[in-house]
């Protein structure tokens, strides 16, 4: 049976518009509008797992889904980069950003490495519990762009070169060890038609 996973990236919060490590706040108004827009639009799902941070909780709820929280689809832990933007790191620690953005096995915040990480997301993606129909996923941008890296196989520093905007479904087909990817559809409003 073909297993269908559609990933949904979190709708915009201040510390996506700033470009800011997630600082565990709320969705914006304007993202929560569009979230509310685009409900009913996703296809019925057997379970609907979601990031565990407010940002993915708050979407899941503005688009009518009832989820369950998963530890293995936590974003990225920067350790003590939480909240800073890049550019405030940046200033901050040069080297380390560099070395962080060059090295997926490096983790100068403290936190998680790239590596690491993407082989956390590689886990519960492998881990077969999808055989059973659809999931829908509201998730962390970098936990689709782990997805996209696990699914294609390029190296890790591909990781940093995939954008994932608000509101946008990635969708798996297949099942564990062979998935093909749809990536970046936009949430369109209910009833809205989807570009082809």
């Amino acid at each position: 049976m073909t297993s269908r996973v559609y990933l949904v990236s979190p709708a915009t919060s201040a510390s996506l518009r700033q470009a800011r490590f997630d600082d565990g706040g709320s969705i914006d108004d304007a993202g929560a509008v569009r979230a509310r827009a685009a409900a009913g639009s996703l296809p019925s799902a057997v379970r609907v797992l979601l990031s565990p941070s407010v940002r993915c909780r708050e979407t899941a709820a503005a688009l009518g889904l009832d989820g369950t929280a998963v530890p293995e689809l936590a974003g990225l832990d920067v350790g003590r980069w939480r909240g800073r933007t890049l550019d405030e790191v940046g200033a901050a620690e040069p080297e380390a950003v560099g070395r962080w953005l060059a090295d997926p096995d490096c983790a100068p915040h403290g936190g998680e490495s790239v590596s690491g990480f993407c082989a956390r997301v590689a886990g519960w993606l492998s881990g077969g519990a999808f055989a059973d129909g659809r999931t829908v996923a509201v998730v962390e941008p970098e936990v689709v762009r782990a997805v996209v890296v696990q699914v294609l196989g390029p190296p890790l520093s591909a990781f940093w070169r995939l954008d994932v905007p608000p509101l946008a479904v990635t969708e798996l087909s297949g099942r564990s060890g062979r998935w093909n990817l749809r990536v970046g559809q936009p949430l369109n409003p209910a009833g809205a038609a989807s570009a082809p």
